[in-house]
């Protein structure tokens, strides 16, 4: 596996704490939680106690059956003495409300995402941050050997599950993501099963899913020559859908699909006055920027946000901030 060095900083403050809490971001990915439960399984081997912690929710269908193995609250004796690693983020306010059990405890940070924003006391925070990786798994993954462990099949099948939801199941992946594949290659080999991952990831979809996707499907716009393609869920959807209804990786792959096509934008309606915009993108367009003058952020194929607001109030600010990209 190609060598990716990680921080002397972060394998000291591994190795002089016994007490871990490992905490994800809020609304937890494959990667979030692959990345989490992996080293939580590594940190035990070493003899050192670790719990896994995350404010939920785990509303996507791929990562439901893992929510018995965290917990999202602490008493004090679980507390104490305890310090952080907080992974697949950078920020101590993305972990939700999780963020109190942060205070007061040393704290280490491992990420991919390009982040501006660290934790209050980031210089004195171990940070393990590779924007190129395409997932924190993989970080995870170096880190594990560096802490002179072998992958055992148990991590392998976790850290495989998170390089797959966060890569497409390798179909983001451009001419430089060889080590996506060879880092794959090793948890392949230490136990992690393709076929098994493809199906729990893309598998076991409801009905009520493939209808929403024809209701978002069939309301699809197009603009600047079919560059943007804009759509939406509607608040009567997600109440009568929920997140369980929703899929949005077969929804952004059928749009991606079309001839011309250079992003994808899905606004859904949250509540009556809060809504969420997904973006994806192919290689020429940096989304996450674009998410970033909405207050959001992300990866430049793959971005999104929470924002206040309407769907019939969003689109013409949204499709006005790419006509600065598409003239």
């Amino acid at each position: 596996m190609a060598q990716i060095p990680v921080p002397r900083e972060l394998l000291d403050f591994i190795k002089n704490s016994n007490k871990f809490i490992v905490i994800g971001h809020k609304e937890p990915d494959g990667d979030c939680v692959g990345s989490q439960l992996a080293l939580c399984s590594a940190l035990r081997r070493l003899g050192k106690e670790a719990i896994a912690c995350s404010a939920g929710p785990f509303d996507r269908p791929e990562i439901r059956p893992y929510a018995p193995l965290f917990t999202s609250s602490l008493n004090e004796k679980e507390k104490n003495g305890s310090a952080a690693i907080i992974v697949d983020c950078s920020a101590a306010s993305r972990t939700g409300d999780l963020e109190p059990l942060i205070e007061g405890l040393a704290v280490a940070m491992i990420d991919h995402h390009a982040v501006t924003e660290h934790a209050p006391s980031a210089k004195q925070t171990p940070v393990f941050l590779d924007p190129a990786s395409p997932s924190c798994t993989i970080l995870v993954a170096a880190l594990i050997e560096e802490l002179g462990l072998e992958i055992i099949k148990e991590e392998a099948d976790l850290l495989f599950f998170g390089l797959s939801t966060d890569t497409g199941f390798f179909r983001h992946l451009n001419e430089k993501g060889g080590v996506a594949f060879e880092v794959a290659a090793k948890l392949v080999s230490a136990g992690a099963n393709p076929k098994n991952t493809f199906l729990a990831v893309n598998g076991g979809k409801s009905f009520n899913s493939r209808v929403l996707l024809g209701h978002i499907l069939s309301r699809a716009q197009t603009f600047f020559d079919g560059k943007l393609i804009l759509s939406y869920e509607t608040l009567e959807e997600t109440k009568l859908y929920g997140q369980e209804g929703r899929d949005s990786d077969s929804l952004y792959q059928l749009l991606q699909s079309v001839a011309g096509a250079e992003v994808i934008v899905i606004i859904r309606q949250e509540s009556a006055d809060n809504c969420t915009v997904g973006f994806r993108s192919g290689d020429k367009i940096d989304v996450a920027a674009i998410a970033a003058s909405f207050g959001g952020g992300g990866h430049k194929n793959a971005a999104g946000l929470s924002i206040k607001g309407t769907i019939s109030s969003l689109m013409p600010k949204i499709i006005e901030a790419f006509a600065k990209v598409f003239h």
